[in-house]
């Protein structure tokens, strides 16, 4: 196998490529360096609860003095917003705590993913964090404001002068009744806007003032988690960071999006859409693409490959599926969609009930894709032959077929395929784009506050 030692540091995408079916002699562990970071160890509540343990990592930044981040979730928290958050402090090398403001650990967010928070806020009251940092949503951003414990745990952050932020509407709806944005310009999800005061709010994606760090929402999620990691451990660290997740080394010169064999995607109905989950799958990756395609209101399904709903993702995150994969199977799905994760993704392989589905999908004629790693259970099934395809730069590199032009999202025909992490957006919207249309896309990016092409 080859050495993936480098991957700190990762190079410049690789361009798509047209597979052939050449067996894949070995496979890269992606995640053995972009992971590397230490998840915390999830402070009991006083509700009993079955959790499974996070993965043992090694933290990235070992040079570097460990960080507490404090990030609060409540029903309606906005997922995407959350788990970017989440996981990008977490590979910055953070001791990110997941605290939910609500009674119980598993919480609803506003697209309708489950999410099992590490702790109670309650357990977090006498904690000191170098980092708060409030995500959006609605009414998550509400349920934020009316927890007195956060409400306490935020003041002292900012009368103490740590940084301490908030993006989407938390802005307006947490931190301006708690009085924590007096004489601070701020910004915020354009919906929530005029709420601020008009003299101090700003209609940038990222607005640092002093202490305090504010974003608009979850298409600048991103750029908020790391601003907040540049802050917390340098700017080296931050680009660093931005690498590892495809936020920069794109060919600037690459269209954004190719593709070959155009066919007609839409369907009669609303589309029933699969995405398949397992220990170690990337929570961006799932969280994003499910969040979108529900927006564009796509009928998703999450069905674990594990014998429980809850998987614990690739960066310590939980996550409740819909169904099991065994009674998802029952039906038939427009598309099935494969989220990445080194580890995931040998899991999502080893699922004899998803191969089947993927073996009658596209002998069915029907649409099916991959994001990061999981492009190599495509491979390994035979279902990329004589396809275009992208992946995540640390697998495409080892199969050496002809290059074309590279791009973050890569249609050929009835398959998608996309690079991971940061390009999840994309992949999403592109996906509704094929579906819908142009303008569903558009309007979905809006809601986002994502720079979607105009054209």
């Amino acid at each position: 196998m080859k050495s993936l030692s480098p991957l700190l540091s990762l190079p410049l995408a690789k361009p798509p490529m047209a597979f052939s079916t050449t067996s894949l002699q070995s496979l890269p562990s992606i995640y053995a360096v972009t992971q590397q970071r230490k998840t915390p160890t999830p402070k009991r509540s006083s509700k009993p609860t079955k959790t499974l343990s996070p993965p043992t990592t090694t933290n990235t930044t070992t040079h570097l003095p460990r960080k507490k981040v404090l990030v609060p979730i409540g029903f309606g928290t906005e997922e995407m917003e959350a788990v970017i958050l989440v996981d990008v402090l977490r590979r910055a090398g953070a001791e990110v705590t997941l605290a939910s403001v609500e009674p119980e650990l598993e919480i609803e967010a506003s697209g309708g993913t489950r999410l099992v928070a590490d702790t109670s806020i309650s357990t977090c009251s006498d904690d000191i964090f170098d980092l708060v940092a409030l995500p959006g949503g609605m009414p998550g951003s509400a349920r934020l404001r009316d927890s007195e414990i956060l409400k306490k745990i935020t003041s002292k952050q900012a009368e103490e002068k740590r940084p301490y932020g908030a993006i989407c509407a938390a802005p307006a709806v947490a931190l301006l009744p708690w009085g924590l944005l007096k004489r601070k310009q701020t910004t915020c999800h354009p919906a929530f806007i005029d709420k601020l005061p008009t003299f101090w709010a700003v209609k940038t994606n990222i607005q640092v003032s002093g202490e305090l760090t504010t974003s608009r929402g979850p298409g600048t999620s991103f750029e908020f988690a790391t601003s907040l990691v540049g802050q917390l451990f340098g700017e080296s660290v931050a680009m660093e960071v931005g690498k590892l997740l495809l936020m920069h080394g794109v060919d600037d010169d690459a269209p954004r999006k190719e593709e070959f064999n155009a066919v007609e995607w839409s369907v009669n109905h609303i589309p029933l859409v699969l995405i398949p989950v397992a220990n170690g799958s990337e929570e961006i990756e799932v969280v994003v693409i499910v969040d979108i395609l529900r927006r564009a209101k796509v009928d998703v399904v999450v069905a674990s490959v594990e014998k429980s709903l809850q998987i614990l993702a690739s960066g310590g995150t939980r996550i409740v599926a819909d169904k099991l994969i065994g009674c998802a199977a029952e039906s038939i799905y427009d598309l099935i969609i494969l989220p990445g994760g080194i580890i995931g993704a040998e899991r999502l392989h080893k699922s004899r009930v998803l191969k089947k589905l993927l073996k009658d999908q596209e002998s069915a004629g029907r649409i099916y894709g991959a994001i990061c790693s999981s492009l190599t259970i495509l491979y390994r099934q035979g279902l990329l032959k004589d396809k275009r395809a992208t992946a995540h730069p640390s697998v495409i590199s080892f199969l050496n077929n002809e290059d074309v032009k590279g791009s973050r999202v890569v249609i050929d025909g009835k398959l998608i395929t996309s690079r991971g992490l940061a390009t999840a957006i994309d992949f999403a919207l592109d996906i509704v784009s094929k579906l819908f249309g142009y303008a569903r896309a558009r309007s979905v990016a809006e809601g986002l506050v994502f720079e979607y092409p105009r054209s």
